[in-house]
């Protein structure tokens, strides 16, 4: 068994173990204290469906937490989305979304080219983009709706994706990001992009980058391998090895491929046992072998599907045991189980929390 960060256990982790160790990596079931400790411990969780985004970081949070605690660490900075990693929309503490693209934008690009050739995006209409937007964007921001107006103002027509890959390639160049929520009655759904220079006013700089985005995968993820790591960071394998030999000494290796964090979270007295996991959460979506907490014959039913939506999950014990919907936790329709719970007030519960989050 090969040391790495000293330690060495020659048993192999057994799968109630692994999910009982996500679960408290994780914090669903070692709770942090506020929403921005919940963003710090992840780093980053993917937001594309901005409600599930940031459900992800109360559902880590000691109660109570509504939606307006989260939208307040938006709104003074400290948290922002972006597409950090894989072409899809995270959220990210404000701090670190610059030496975490340092990392990730270059597979990034590789990634998206063959896209920006088709939709006619070169160097030339970035730089275009790049004018209209920067004085426009140093009042407090613009809704997507209205880049887009601007953008129509300087003859490039953002339909088609082409507005939504512009502000992606302006993203991960560094430039710009997604800060305040827009108020709007109900739930807000939507942000303002705002410069990073204005917006963002302090930037961690971690001395090895890369080294620092395998550990904090590991501290929020872990235990977890190197195939995981590579499809949640969106790197190559050769990469996430490297990633791996640089952060040796600061993670642990508890058997051959796997990896745990150096400290572990407390897991808390009388942690919940069911959660309500929203679409694309980090605990089901961040690893190449969903397997571990979800049996093979309902990953279909979870996804991604064919429109690439991964449904919310409900998780008893670290397992899936079926799905939800907003409309499930206000009691107008039931739950999808896949298995019957062993503890169906705890399902109940687990809704509850949801609804009370969004204030229904």
């Amino acid at each position: 068994m090969r040391r790495v960060g000293g330690a060495r256990h020659d048993e192999v982790m057994n799968t109630a173990t692994l999910r009982a160790e996500r679960l408290r990596s994780h914090r669903l079931t070692a709770p942090t204290r506020t929403v921005a400790d919940a963003a710090r411990h992840m780093l980053a969780v993917q937001s594309q469906d901005f409600t599930a985004g940031r459900w992800a970081l109360a559902v880590r949070s000691k109660d109570p937490v509504g939606l307006p605690a989260v939208d307040r660490a938006f709104d003074r900075g400290e948290l922002v989305r972006g597409w950090t990693m894989r072409g899809t929309l995270h959220t990210i503490p404000a701090r670190d979304l610059g030496w975490v693209l340092q990392v990730t934008a270059g597979r990034q690009r590789q990634q998206a080219a063959s896209r920006h050739r088709d939709l006619g995006i070169d160097d030339d209409m970035i730089a275009a983009t790049v004018r209209a937007l920067t004085p426009a964007l140093r009042d407090g921001g613009r809704t997507r709706a209205e880049v887009f107006e601007i953008l129509e103002g300087i003859g490039v027509d953002p339909t088609g994706q082409r507005g939504i890959h512009l502000l992606f390639t302006l993203t991960i160049d560094g430039l710009i990001c997604q800060g305040p929520v827009v108020p709007r009655a109900g739930v807000a759904r939507e942000q303002r992009f705002v410069l990073v220079e204005d917006h963002i006013r302090e930037h961690a700089y971690p001395a090895d980058p890369l080294a620092e985005l395998f550990v904090r995968y590991i501290d929020g993820h872990g235990p977890a391998g190197v195939a995981d790591f590579a499809w949640w960071s969106g790197l190559t394998l050769g990469q996430a090895r490297e990633a791996v030999e640089r952060a040796a000494g600061r993670v642990q290796q508890v058997d051959e491929g796997t990896f745990v964090a150096l400290q572990h979270p407390r897991r808390a007295a009388g942690a919940a046992s069911v959660h309500a996991l929203g679409a694309f959460d980090e605990y089901y979506i961040s690893y190449a072998d969903r397997t571990t907490v979800c049996a093979p014959e309902h990953l279909a039913a979870v996804g991604p599907g064919k429109n690439g939506m991964v449904r919310a999950t409900l998780v008893e014990h670290g397992s899936v045991i079926g799905t939800w919907s907003h409309a499930s936790a206000t009691r107008h329709t039931p739950p999808e189980l896949f298995v019957a719970p062993g503890e169906p007030p705890a399902v109940d519960a687990a809704l509850t929390r949801f609804a009370r989050f969004l204030g229904d």
